[in-house]
Order: structure tokens, then C-alpha cells, then sequence
């Protein structure tokens, strides 16, 4: 039988009645079934509503935990994606930096290589100066030495003239300062050598 045509309720257990026959069923015993059975199906069928309720509850919840679930796949799916973004972010920005970092670096390098060069070039051009400037004073003295030996040679101190006073000057101490004269003090000697 389909379900859909036979249905009873305990109220049609009840309420059911029979005919009597010559043999028939002792009326009490069948009473008393009926009314256990009219129960028993009350019970199921209570059992069976609070199960629907049950199940219903179930299927809302079931629901919602799937509704959560791809919620969560959704959001877990879109943090992967923005952590891959951002990692790349990253990475483009690091690599972005390193470069300027190096490009920085590089010019830097370049303008102490500049600076270097000018220091060396203006230490070469100082060095020069420095010869030049001893070789003209060389020079100098060394004309000046000529100049005063030759003057110290053509005239000769007859009556040895020695810090303001007028004696005879004895030979040996006129010639000591003839030396004395031609000789370059130590300081004279000391540019001329460099």
C-alpha cells in the first residue's frame, strides 16, 4: 500500500469500529488493543513530528554550516590571493629598492672616484708648486752665495772690520771669516740640498 493513501491516525485507531460475527474476537480484548495501539501510534507519530522538528532543526543548521563553510573557503581563498599579492608587492619593492640602493651606491662611488682624482691632481699640482717654489729659492741662494763669494773675493778686509771695531784682523782670523763667508749657514745648505 502507498503511504500517501493509507494513513491513520490514533484518533481512526480509536474510533474504529467492527462487526460482530458469530466467532468473533472477545470485545474487550480488542478494545483494550486499540487503545494500546492508538497510543502507541500517538507516540510514534509524536516521535516521528519531533523527529521531523529535529531533522528540520538539522537541515537549517547543516545549512548554515555550509553557508560558514564557503564563507570561510571564500575569505581563506581571498587571503591566499592578497598574501600572494602582497608578497609579490614586497618583493617588487625590495627589488626596487636594492636597485635604487645600488644606483645610490654607485654614484656615490663614482663622486669619491671624482673627489679622488681632484685631491690626487691638486696634491700633483701642490707637489709641483712645492719643487718649483725649492728650485727658484735654490736658485736664489745659490746666487746669492755666488754673489757673496765673489764679492768676499775682490774685497778683502785689510784692516779686519769685525762688529764695529777697526783693528788689524791677524791672518789666521781673517781668513777663518773669508771661510765663514763663503760657507752657507746650515739652514741655506739644508733648502739647497732638498
Amino acid at each position: 500500500m502507498n503511504d500517501d493513501l493509507f494513513r491513520l491516525t490514533p484518533l481512526d485507531v480509536r474510533k474504529q469500529e467492527f462487526r460482530t460475527t458469530m466467532r468473533g474476537f472477545d470485545r474487550a480484548e480488542v478494545e483494550d488493543f486499540r487503545t494500546r495501539v492508538g497510543d502507541e501510534l500517538e507516540r510514534v507519530v509524536r516521535e516521528r513530528i519531533a523527529l521531523e522538528e529535529r531533522l528540520k532543526t538539522q537541515e537549517e543548521q547543516l545549512a548554515a554550516f555550509k553557508e560558514r563553510e564557503r564563507a570561510m573557503n571564500d575569505a581563506l581563498v581571498a587571503a591566499q590571493q592578497l598574501r600572494a599579492e602582497t608578497r609579490e608587492q614586497a618583493e617588487r619593492e625590495a627589488q626596487m629598492i636594492v636597485r635604487e640602493a645600488a644606483a645610490e651606491a654607485e654614484r656615490l662611488v663614482d663622486r669619491a672616484r671624482r673627489e679622488i682624482e681632484r685631491l690626487e691632481a691638486a696634491a700633483d699640482n701642490l707637489a709641483r708648486q712645492h719643487h718649483a717654489y725649492l728650485a727658484a729659492l735654490r736658485s736664489l741662494v745659490e746666487r746669492q752665495k755666488a754673489e757673496l763669494d765673489a764679492l768676499a773675493d775682490a774685497q778683502p778686509s785689510p784692516f779686519g772690520k769685525v762688529a764695529g771695531t777697526i783693528a788689524p784682523a791677524a791672518a789666521p782670523e781673517a781668513e777663518r771669516q773669508r771661510e765663514a763667508r763663503k760657507s752657507s749657514p746650515k739652514w741655506i745648505k739644508s733648502i739647497v740640498e732638498e
